[in-house]
């Protein structure tokens, strides 16, 4: 803990110099707007609170901040997904010096404590967005109600304006009479996918997902029947295209055109769940490469001895037949030890890299001559599609040609004899990005394993070891690109990378 406070203390001014400079380039339009000289008191502040609360556990300091910057980004405009970004740059930012500065086992320690001071952050940040978000609808029906006591002739005004508040809120806003809709702002309508002419009037259930309609149902029950005003609970709702997306719902009794009703506030919370999953994968993965990384040295050393021994043996010319076979088979055992040893060290330690322009066209080419002793051994017809004036994107030509290897012998290995495999390289002008394909047609993957072939250590080859695909969505996500993978129409399997166009318009 004092190292940590330490390196804390020392890098405080770099951190948040880093911090801001991130802040103007890496989050949104309205930070990069901002003046640095408001970045730099804003994020002085959070950070010496964070400090506060990691070295010596004292949170009070973190929650006025957090307090202070909600009303003043509330006031703004700011949504909660931006500032939750804005705050994730802080663990990211400390990884950095982390990986640098500390030991592994310190790292685990300090990567523990960094998550659970940005899980504190962003509970507190949504409950205090939700309290002011509850607040401002409560006021406005006091309000209101005041309004139409006092001047039942302007009734129809008032529900005019309260319809225009509801409309600009940024979370749904929905009105369960009966069991069915009989209002909903424009944001609900949205996050279902639907018009507002298609949910007026239907029943709720609609728009839950069926892992969640039980639960639903009953919360519903309980609230008409045992008359609780107030429930705030976690569902899957369903949107118009089927999918099932983490929802939030905050709903309260009252009187709606003179009979009771739920009025509810839905805010869709899927980048805060994904969030939350990427802060438990990052902590897994500091175990695991403190873990992989010991369990490398303790192998590595009997494996050199051995793998001398047997080369040391083999120089013998008195060794034959079926021992000197043996002999080879067991060096070919220990060099493919070593390899997989060199891949899980890969996986496990942190990547950098260094950015440059780069032709997509002649890294896949340089790729085909690395690997072209395997495409001809299986005969395998390699189609290539490439569109003209190309874009250049950014990337680290090292490390994407080790990804897109990997893609490629993923492919080779799945196809048969005489197999085919394609590839084509397309701009998409609109989206200002590059899309490359890799497709075969070889064995495929089973639907139920597709959901996994990224997880570390997931293979169903005989002698895979699961991180070849795993360090290819690292190493291209880490290029800010997206990877996604499919099944082919008949048969195969279907890679598509989709990397943006960052760099200069050069073509070639």
């Amino acid at each position: 803990m004092l190292m940590l406070a330490r390196l804390l203390e020392e890098n405080r001014d770099n951190i948040i110099k880093v911090w801001v400079k991130r802040l103007k380039t890496e989050v949104s339009p309205k930070y990069s707007a901002l003046p640095v000289e408001n970045l730099f008191k804003t994020i002085t502040r959070v950070a010496d609170a964070n400090f506060y609360a990691i070295t010596k556990n004292d949170f009070k300091p973190l929650d006025d901040a957090i307090q202070w910057i909600a009303r003043m980004r509330s006031r703004s405009g700011f949504s909660l997904t931006e500032i939750q970004k804005a705050f994730e740059l802080y663990r990211t930012i400390l990884i950095d010096f982390f990986n640098t500065k500390l030991e592994p086992k310190e790292i685990v320690h300090a990567i523990k404590k960094v998550n659970d001071i940005l899980a504190h952050t962003i509970h507190r940040f949504s409950d205090y967005y939700q309290a002011l978000h509850n607040a401002e609808i409560n006021e406005y029906a006091k309000t209101l109600e005041k309004k139409v006591a006092e001047r039942t002739k302007q009734l129809a005004e008032s529900e005019k304006k309260y319809r225009v508040l509801v409309e600009k809120i940024r979370d749904g806003y929905f009105v369960n009479q009966d069991g069915k809709i009989v209002f909903a702002n424009k944001a609900f309508c949205k996050m279902h996918g639907y018009t507002k002419k298609e949910v007026i009037g239907k029943e709720y259930i609609e728009f839950v997902s069926p892992k969640s309609i039980e639960e639903v149902k009953n919360i519903y029950y309980d609230r008409i029947t045992k008359g609780v005003s107030k429930q705030q609970y976690v569902y899957y709702r369903l949107t118009k295209r089927g999918e099932f997306l983490p929802t939030e719902n905050t709903v309260t009794l009252a009187n709606y055109e003179g009979r009771i009703a739920a009025i509810g506030i839905s805010r869709d919370i899927t980048e805060r769940v994904e969030m939350e999953k990427r802060m438990r994968e990052a902590e897994s993965l500091a175990h695991i490469g403190h873990l992989t990384t010991s369990l490398a040295h303790e192998i590595r050393n009997p494996l050199s001895s051995a793998k001398m021994s047997i080369q040391m043996i083999l120089k013998n010319n008195d060794i034959h037949g079926t021992d000197r076979r043996r002999l080879e088979i067991l060096s070919q055992q220990v060099l493919r030890l070593d390899r997989i040893v060199t891949e899980m060290l890969d996986f496990a330690k942190p990547i950098k890299f260094e950015f440059k322009e780069n032709y997509l066209p002649d890294l896949i080419d340089n790729c085909l001559e690395v690997i072209d002793a395997r495409i001809k051994e299986k005969e395998i017809m390699i189609k290539k599609f490439y569109s003209r004036d190309l874009p250049c994107v950014m990337i680290d030509r090292e490390k994407m040609e080790q990804a897109i290897i990997n893609l490629l012998l993923n492919s080779v290995d799945a196809v048969n004899i005489k197999g085919r495999i394609w590839i084509s390289i397309k701009e998409m002008k609109r989206k200002k990005t590059v899309r490359l394909l890799i497709k075969d047609n070889g064995c495929g993957v089973d639907k139920n394993d597709l959901p996994y072939i990224f997880d570390p250590y997931f293979s169903k080859k005989p002698k895979g070891t699961g991180l070849g695909l795993a360090n290819a969505k690292r190493i291209i996500e880490s290029h800010k690109a997206i990877i996604d993978a499919y099944p082919g129409k008949n048969s195969g399997m279907c890679f598509i990378i989709t990397f943006p166009v960052i760099a200069k318009n050069k073509k070639r």
